[in-house]
Protein backbone atom coordinates (compact mmCIF):
# COMPACT_ATOMS: atom_id res chain seq x y z
CA UNK A 1 0.00 0.00 0.00
CA UNK A 2 1.35 3.41 -1.01
CA UNK A 3 1.97 5.79 1.85
CA UNK A 4 -0.06 8.99 1.82
CA UNK A 5 2.40 11.95 1.87
CA UNK A 6 1.74 15.09 3.90
CA UNK A 7 3.84 18.25 4.14
CA UNK A 8 3.30 20.72 6.98
CA UNK A 9 4.41 24.28 6.25
CA UNK A 10 5.07 27.05 8.72
CA UNK A 11 7.22 30.14 8.96
CA UNK A 12 10.20 28.94 11.03
CA UNK A 13 9.63 25.16 11.12
CA UNK A 14 10.71 25.26 14.76
CA UNK A 15 7.41 24.61 16.55
CA UNK A 16 3.98 24.05 14.94
CA UNK A 17 5.01 22.23 11.76
CA UNK A 18 7.57 20.09 13.59
CA UNK A 19 4.92 19.16 16.17
CA UNK A 20 2.50 18.19 13.41
CA UNK A 21 5.13 16.14 11.56
CA UNK A 22 6.28 14.25 14.66
CA UNK A 23 2.75 13.68 15.92
CA UNK A 24 1.36 12.42 12.61
CA UNK A 25 4.34 10.11 12.09
CA UNK A 26 3.82 8.85 15.65
CA UNK A 27 0.12 8.06 15.27
CA UNK A 28 -0.11 7.05 11.59
CA UNK A 29 3.46 6.39 10.42
CA UNK A 30 2.51 3.12 8.74
CA UNK A 31 -0.08 4.67 6.42
CA UNK A 32 0.95 8.33 6.31
CA UNK A 33 4.42 9.83 5.85
CA UNK A 34 4.66 13.34 7.31
CA UNK A 35 7.28 15.98 6.56
CA UNK A 36 7.65 19.64 7.49
CA UNK A 37 9.38 22.75 6.22
CA UNK A 38 9.63 26.46 6.88
CA UNK A 39 9.70 29.63 4.85
CA UNK A 40 12.50 30.96 7.11
CA UNK A 41 13.65 27.82 8.95
CA UNK A 42 15.13 28.04 12.40
CA UNK A 43 16.35 25.27 14.69
CA UNK A 44 13.76 23.19 16.58
CA UNK A 45 12.72 25.12 19.69
CA UNK A 46 13.61 23.31 22.92
CA UNK A 47 10.04 23.76 24.24
CA UNK A 48 8.73 22.09 21.08
CA UNK A 49 10.90 19.07 21.78
CA UNK A 50 9.92 19.14 25.45
CA UNK A 51 6.18 19.16 24.61
CA UNK A 52 6.65 16.22 22.23
CA UNK A 53 8.68 14.26 24.81
CA UNK A 54 5.95 14.92 27.37
CA UNK A 55 3.56 12.94 25.13
CA UNK A 56 6.13 10.20 24.58
CA UNK A 57 6.81 11.17 20.97
CA UNK A 58 10.27 10.46 19.58
CA UNK A 59 12.10 13.53 18.28
CA UNK A 60 15.23 11.81 16.98
CA UNK A 61 16.04 13.12 13.53
CA UNK A 62 13.51 15.97 13.78
CA UNK A 63 15.05 18.97 12.01
CA UNK A 64 13.97 22.30 10.60
CA UNK A 65 14.02 22.19 6.82
CA UNK A 66 13.73 24.96 4.23
CA UNK A 67 10.70 24.93 1.95
CA UNK A 68 13.05 24.54 -1.03
CA UNK A 69 14.13 21.13 0.33
CA UNK A 70 10.88 19.68 -1.02
CA UNK A 71 10.70 21.62 -4.29
CA UNK A 72 9.48 19.40 -7.10
CA UNK A 73 8.15 16.67 -4.79
CA UNK A 74 4.50 15.68 -4.86
CA UNK A 75 2.45 15.57 -1.67
CA UNK A 76 -1.06 14.25 -1.35
CA UNK A 77 -1.78 17.02 1.15
CA UNK A 78 0.02 20.20 2.13
CA UNK A 79 -1.18 21.63 5.44
CA UNK A 80 -0.20 25.25 6.02
CA UNK A 81 -0.11 26.31 9.66
CA UNK A 82 0.39 30.08 9.46
CA UNK A 83 -0.45 33.05 7.29
CA UNK A 84 3.15 33.82 6.33
CA UNK A 85 3.63 30.30 5.00
CA UNK A 86 0.30 30.55 3.19
CA UNK A 87 1.68 33.42 1.13
CA UNK A 88 4.78 31.38 0.24
CA UNK A 89 2.94 28.15 -0.55
CA UNK A 90 1.18 29.36 -3.67
CA UNK A 91 3.77 27.41 -5.66
CA UNK A 92 2.58 24.16 -4.07
CA UNK A 93 -0.86 24.40 -5.63
CA UNK A 94 0.19 22.22 -8.57
CA UNK A 95 2.30 19.81 -6.53
CA UNK A 96 -0.29 18.78 -3.97
CA UNK A 97 -3.52 16.87 -4.17
CA UNK A 98 -4.95 19.36 -1.68
CA UNK A 99 -3.77 22.42 0.22
CA UNK A 100 -5.34 22.96 3.65
CA UNK A 101 -4.93 26.06 5.82
CA UNK A 102 -4.99 25.85 9.64
CA UNK A 103 -4.11 29.19 11.23
CA UNK A 104 -2.61 28.07 14.54
CA UNK A 105 -1.10 30.76 16.80
CA UNK A 106 2.69 30.66 17.16
CA UNK A 107 3.61 29.52 20.70
CA UNK A 108 6.93 31.36 20.38
CA UNK A 109 5.00 34.64 20.61
CA UNK A 110 3.26 33.74 23.88
CA UNK A 111 4.33 34.54 27.44
CA UNK A 112 2.32 31.55 28.67
CA UNK A 113 4.70 28.85 29.89
CA UNK A 114 2.29 26.16 28.69
CA UNK A 115 1.84 27.62 25.18
CA UNK A 116 3.75 24.80 23.47
CA UNK A 117 1.71 22.08 25.14
CA UNK A 118 -1.51 23.94 24.30
CA UNK A 119 -0.41 24.25 20.68
CA UNK A 120 0.42 20.55 20.54
CA UNK A 121 -3.04 19.71 21.95
CA UNK A 122 -4.69 21.90 19.30
CA UNK A 123 -2.68 20.27 16.53
CA UNK A 124 -3.45 16.79 17.90
CA UNK A 125 -7.19 17.54 17.93
CA UNK A 126 -7.16 18.81 14.36
CA UNK A 127 -5.00 15.91 13.17
CA UNK A 128 -7.30 13.33 14.74
CA UNK A 129 -10.29 14.75 12.87
CA UNK A 130 -8.33 15.15 9.63
CA UNK A 131 -6.85 11.62 9.81
CA UNK A 132 -10.24 10.06 10.53
CA UNK A 133 -11.78 11.80 7.51
CA UNK A 134 -8.80 11.10 5.26
CA UNK A 135 -8.53 7.40 6.11
CA UNK A 136 -12.27 6.92 5.55
CA UNK A 137 -11.79 8.29 2.01
CA UNK A 138 -8.72 6.14 1.38
CA UNK A 139 -10.45 3.02 2.62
Amino acid sequence: MKQYRVLFLCNANSARSLMAEALLNHIEGERIAAFSAGVEPDRPHELTLEALHHLGIDTDGLASEPLERYAGEHFDSVIVLCEKAQQACREWQGQAGEVVFWDIPDPRLSDDSSAYRKTLREIRGRLQLWVDAKLRKLG
